[in-house]
């Protein structure tokens, strides 16, 4: 992939920014134009960088796993589900977006293979430590994923982080070793 000019790439983190937020208020079904007014650019560099919904939902999602697999060198297993869990009810829109698409759907596919990816070191150093059940495979740990994604009931965010936080007490009992 050829670099992108630093103006044009401001531009993208611009519209990635915008649509964040936007989808975090407004919810996945906002109107892009609302994006296009909070990033403060037109509808054809919209266009241009991200040609539907979709595109800009998985560039959105590009983004918070790379962060995700950036900080997860320095994480054990549980330390790791929780920044997980903190990603999910920080930003609700994308996981509804994810949740709502068909489980065979390549994007789905490929963002469940992601994250089971992302747990390979830290199971494998939980297991050979005995810090976890040793029946435990990457496929549970992205089921204890979409588990946490439950708590996006709450009302307001700080509530959703107080769910989240109680749901990865109750699975840690599940998880850990005995």
């Amino acid at each position: 992939m050829t670099q992108l000019r630093s103006d044009a790439a401001l531009r993208r983190d611009q519209i990635l920014d915008a649509a964040d937020a936007v989808f975090s208020e407004r919810g996945i079904t906002a109107p892009l134009d609302l994006v296009v007014t909070r990033a403060g650019v037109g509808r054809a560099t919209l266009y241009r960088n991200f040609p539907d919904r979709a595109a800009l939902v998985e560039a959105l999602f590009e983004r918070a796993m790379a962060q995700l697999e950036a900080a997860a060198p320095g994480l054990d297993l549980f330390a790791l589900i929780e920044q997980l869990g903190l990603n999910i009810v920080g930003a609700p829109a994308l996981a509804d977006y994810w949740r709502a698409l068909e489980p065979g759907h390549p994007a789905a596919k490929a963002a469940r293979e992601r994250v089971a990816r992302l747990f390979r070191a830290p199971l494998a150093s939980s297991l050979a430590r005995r810090r976890c059940r040793a029946d435990l495979r990457p496929a549970d740990l992205v089921l204890v994923c979409g588990m946490l994604g439950t708590a996006l009931r709450g009302e307001t965010p700080a509530r959703r982080r107080t769910l989240v936080r109680r749901a990865l007490a109750l699975l840690q009992g599940g998880v850990a070793a005995s």
